[in-house]
């Protein structure tokens, strides 16, 4: 029997009326929400309302890669990947479910759109060394290691990606060393960090800059919602993060139990990096299960890096809280007196 609906994000503003058990309401735009009953937000209905796509190529024409509808698996077998060369645009027409991920390395100008799914790949979408690559519309379903994985790709835009993990390190979108990146209205449940923007790791080194992050809803079973500046090249004196904004940001979860690892929005400055240049604006955290809403240092922690961090400096303009009882609000630490640490905090309601 139904007692309470709530449909999520509460600033969606969606009203709703019930007879017995049924639930009504309109939208008049696209959406992303989460429907939940007499509380419960683990057994929750996620509803995603798409525009209709207006550009479908068609399934013959030069340089598309189309998959209709039905299950596709990659050929090379055991690898499970569809290589991508440059160039390409890439369909999922809807109904087309991918048992494999999608590979582009050293390529540019390839473009991944349509409504179908990806199901439980090794990873959704491995990007490396290239650039001018765009993501549209897709659904990655519970990936073994990352949505997208990205390591040294310039000119990333992704649009419009639904996200769910259940595995560790089932993280969202993880970046190492990529620059001119552009996220807009994605949806990302995961079962580690929604959303990771580090430097050099593996093979991939250099800088990391000029991020935009809007629109976007997070739900992080465990560990982070936003992750920054953890991981860098120590052996060359560090790397720069910087020119990272965050805008219209939901965050419905973060349920974390070890201390370590506790924030909706996390700094973990370390391995000689410098952080800068970071805004967050209109940024509404819900009435998250367990965990803290800012964890800001500068540190070394041994179990994942080999080195301190530099410093950072970050700017909060807006953030509004919706919890009954507010955990930990903020942890700022810094340690060694020569690393710096700067917080502007301008509003947080």
């Amino acid at each position: 029997m139904i007692h309470q609906v709530k449909i999520r994000p509460d600033n969606k503003g969606i009203t709703y009326t019930t007879q017995g058990d049924l639930i009504f309401f309109t939208l008049d735009q696209p959406s992303k929400l989460s429907l939940e009953i007499n509380g419960d937000r683990l057994h929750n209905l996620h509803i995603f309302a798409n525009t209709l796509q207006q550009e479908v190529p068609a399934e013959n024409d030069p340089g598309v890669m189309w998959f209709g509808p039905g299950i596709h698996i990659p050929k090379d077998q055991p690898g499970n990947a569809f290589h991508v060369p440059s160039n390409t645009v890439v369909y999922l027409a809807p109904g087309a479910v991918i048992k494999g991920k999608f590979v582009c390395n050293r390529v540019e100008n390839v473009r991944f759109t349509g409504l179908g799914m990806i199901l439980e790949p090794e990873r959704g979408f491995e990007i490396t060394f290239s650039r001018n690559i765009e993501i549209d519309g897709i659904t990655v379903i519970n990936p073994a290691h990352y949505t997208v994985y990205g390591g040294e790709v310039t000119g990333l835009r992704i649009n419009n990606l639904k996200s769910f993990s259940s595995t560790g390190w089932g993280d969202g979108i993880d970046l190492m060393s990529c620059s001119d990146v552009t996220i807009n209205d994605v949806f990302m449940r995961n079962s580690d960090d929604c959303i990771a923007i580090y430097v050099h790791r593996w093979n991939f080194y250099g800088d990391a800059r000029n991020y935009s992050v809007t629109n976007a809803i997070f739900w992080a079973d465990v560990t982070h919602p936003i992750n920054i500046g953890l991981h860098g090249d120590v052996t060359n004196g560090g790397n720069s993060i910087e020119n990272l904004h965050f805008k219209e940001i939901d965050i419905l979860e973060h349920d974390e139990d070890d201390r370590n690892y506790q924030r909706c929005i996390a700094f973990s400055v370390s391995d000689r990096n410098w952080v800068q240049h970071v805004s967050f604006e209109n940024i509404r955290i819900d009435d998250i299960q367990e965990g803290q809403l800012f964890n800001l240092r500068v540190l070394f922690n041994e179990n994942i890096v080999t080195g301190l961090g530099v410093g950072s400096k970050i700017y909060v303009l807006k953030i509004s809280i919706i919890m009954a009882i507010v955990p930990i609000l903020l942890l700022l630490k810094v340690i060694q007196s020569r690393r710096v640490l700067r917080i502007y905090l301008l509003r947080i309601l």
